[in-house]
C-alpha cells in the first residue's frame, strides 16, 4: 500500500479497490503543458493515515493554519469512491492535489511553538558595540562619503532600490568574493544560475506566485508567456536538480549561486527603510541535497549554519542565532534558523541570514531522488541558507565599523581584496551629482 500511494501522483491516481488506474493523458497534458513537471509525489500513506490526522492538524495550527487535512481526507475518499478514468474522477483528482499541498511540512519537535516573539536564542556571538557618539545610518554615511544613493530613484529605477558607487560598489564585489572562496573550499560547486523561472518551480519550492501577499515579480504573459524573476537562487538551484536521480555515494550534493534577487516587497517599518528591504540585490546563497534521513538533512543544516557564523566573525560581525518559531517556517521549512545583526543607528536586530531544512517537501514536488542502499528509489532531502546578502551586510558592515568624523573602517578580512585599502574616506567617493527636476 504505501509504495502504491507513494506513487500515486506519479503514475495515476487509484479508486475504491486501491489498484493503480492510469491519469487521464488529455488531463495531465493540460496541467504541464508550459513545462514538463510531473504532478507531485505526495505521501497520501502518511497524511490520510487515521493515526496521524490529529497531529498534522495541530501541526497545521501551529503554522499559522494554512491548509486543512480534513478536507484532503474527504476528497481522498471521494477518490476511492469514483469510477476510474472519468471526468469527476480527474477533478477530484486535481482538486485533491490541491488541497494537499496547502499542507506544510511536518515540524522538528525541537522548533518553539507560536509567533515570532517565541523564537529561542540558540548562540551569540561577539558584543554590541559602545560608541562615543551617535551613530549614522548607512544611508547618511553612505550619501555623506558619496559612494551610495537611494533618493531621487522614482525618476529612474523606483523605490526600494539603491546605486552603490565607488569604494561600496567593490566593497559588495569583495563581500561576494570573500563568500565565494570560502564555499569552495567548504567543497561547495558554484552554479551561474538564470533569473527567469517558472512560476510552477517557485510554487514547488514552497513560495506562492499569487494573491496579494506575494512577492514574486511576474513577467508580461502576452510578450513573454508564464514567467517570474527569481526571488532566491534557491529557486533555480533547486529546478536545477528536478526529475533526476541521484546516485547515493554523491550526497549529499553542496552548490552555490551568486544571483540577483527580486521581490515586491513592501513595509511601513521604520527600521527596514533605506537598503535593509529592497526589490532587487545580489545574493550568495548555499544549496544542498542529502539523503532521505532527517539525521544527515539536519548535520547538513548544522555545517550551513556553521558556514554562515565562520563568514559573520570574520566580518567582525556581533551576532545571534536563532531557532525559528512554527509561525515563521513558511510551508516547506521543517527546521529554521534566522541570523540576526546589531543595527547601531535604529538599535534593533537586523536578519542578515537564514538556513533551513525542508526535508522532501520541494524534492517530491520537483521529483528528486536517489537510490539507497537496498535499491529502493526515495525522494531527497534539501537544505538551504544564505551565504550572503549583500545590502543587508553592507548595512551591518558600515554602521558597526563608523568612525566619529564619517569614514568607516573595512574589515580585515575584506582588505587583500580591496587591494588593502582599510578606510573608506570621502576622497573614495566617484562623483557628486545634483538633480534639477524640470516641469515641461
Amino acid at each position: 500500500m504505501t509504495s502504491v500511494l507513494r506513487s500515486y501522483c506519479k503514475i495515476g491516481f487509484f479508486c475504491k479497490n486501491l489498484t493503480i488506474i492510469r491519469t487521464l493523458t488529455h488531463f495531465q497534458s493540460f496541467v504541464t503543458k508550459e513545462i514538463s513537471l510531473k504532478s507531485p509525489e505526495i505521501d497520501f500513506d502518511y497524511l490520510c493515515d487515521p493515526k496521524n490526522i490529529d497531529s498534522i492538524r495541530n501541526n497545521v495550527k501551529n503554522r499559522k493554519g494554512v491548509g486543512s487535512i480534513d478536507k484532503v481526507v474527504e476528497l481522498y475518499k471521494r477518490l476511492r469512491g469514483q469510477k476510474q478514468n472519468t471526468p469527476m474522477c480527474a477533478t477530484i483528482y486535481q482538486d485533491l492535489l490541491q488541497e494537499a499541498n496547502e499542507i506544510p511540512n511536518l515540524t522538528d519537535l525541537r522548533v518553539p511553538i507560536g509567533d515570532e516573539s517565541h523564537a529561542s536564542e540558540v548562540a551569540y556571538h561577539g558584543h554590541k558595540k559602545i560608541f562615543s557618539f551617535k551613530p549614522k545610518s548607512v544611508v547618511t554615511l553612505g550619501e555623506d562619503l558619496g559612494i551610495l544613493r537611494t533618493w531621487n530613484q522614482g525618476l529612474s529605477t523606483g523605490p526600494r532600490t539603491y546605486y552603490f558607487l565607488g569604494a561600496l560598489a567593490r566593497m559588495e564585489q569583495a563581500l561576494i568574493r570573500f563568500t565565494v572562496q570560502r564555499l569552495l573550499t567548504k567543497g561547495f560547486t558554484l552554479i551561474s544560475v538564470p533569473d527567469l523561472i517558472h512560476p510552477k518551480i517557485i510554487e514547488a519550492c514552497g513560495f506562492k506566485t499569487t494573491g496579494e501577499r506575494t512577492q514574486v515579480y511576474r513577467l508580461n504573459f502576452n510578450r513573454h508567456g508564464n514567467i517570474c524573476l527569481a526571488g532566491t537562487a534557491e529557486m533555480s538551484l533547486a529546478a536545477y536538480f528536478m526529475q533526476q536521480n541521484l546516485e547515493l555515494e554523491n550526497l549529499p550534493k553542496k552548490v552555490a549561486a551568486v544571483s540577483r534577487c527580486y521581490r515586491a516587497e513592501t513595509s511601513t517599518e521604520q527600521e527596514e527603510k533605506g537598503i535593509y528591504r529592497v526589490h532587487q540585490f545580489t545574493k550568495v546563497e548555499m544549496f544542498g541535497v542529502s539523503e532521505n534521513n532527517v539525521d544527515k538533512s539536519n548535520s547538513l543544516l548544522d555545517e550551513f549554519v556553521t558556514i554562515q557564523k565562520e563568514l559573520f566573525a570574520d566580518l567582525g560581525l556581533h551576532f545571534r542565532i536563532l531557532d525559528m518559531p512554527t509561525q515563521e517556517l513558511g510551508a516547506p521549512a521543517y527546521r529554521k534558523y534566522d541570523i540576526e545583526t546589531w543595527m547601531p543607528n535604529k538599535e534593533f536586530y537586523g536578519e542578515i541570514s537564514s538556513a533551513s531544512n525542508c526535508t522532501d517537501y520541494q524534492t517530491r514536488r520537483l521529483h528528486i531522488k536517489y537510490k539507497d542502499k537496498e535499491n529502493s528509489l526515495l525522494h531527497c532531502h534539501t537544505v538551504n541558507g544564505t551565504a550572503c546578502a549583500v545590502p543587508r551586510m553592507v548595512m551591518a558592515i558600515m554602521e558597526n565599523n563608523q568612525n566619529k568624523d564619517g569614514t568607516v573602517n573595512i574589515p580585515e578580512a575584506l582588505q587583500p581584496i580591496m587591494k588593502y585599502q582599510k578606510m573608506i574616506t570621502r576622497q573614495d567617493s566617484c562623483f557628486k551629482t545634483h538633480w534639477i527636476k524640470t516641469l515641461k
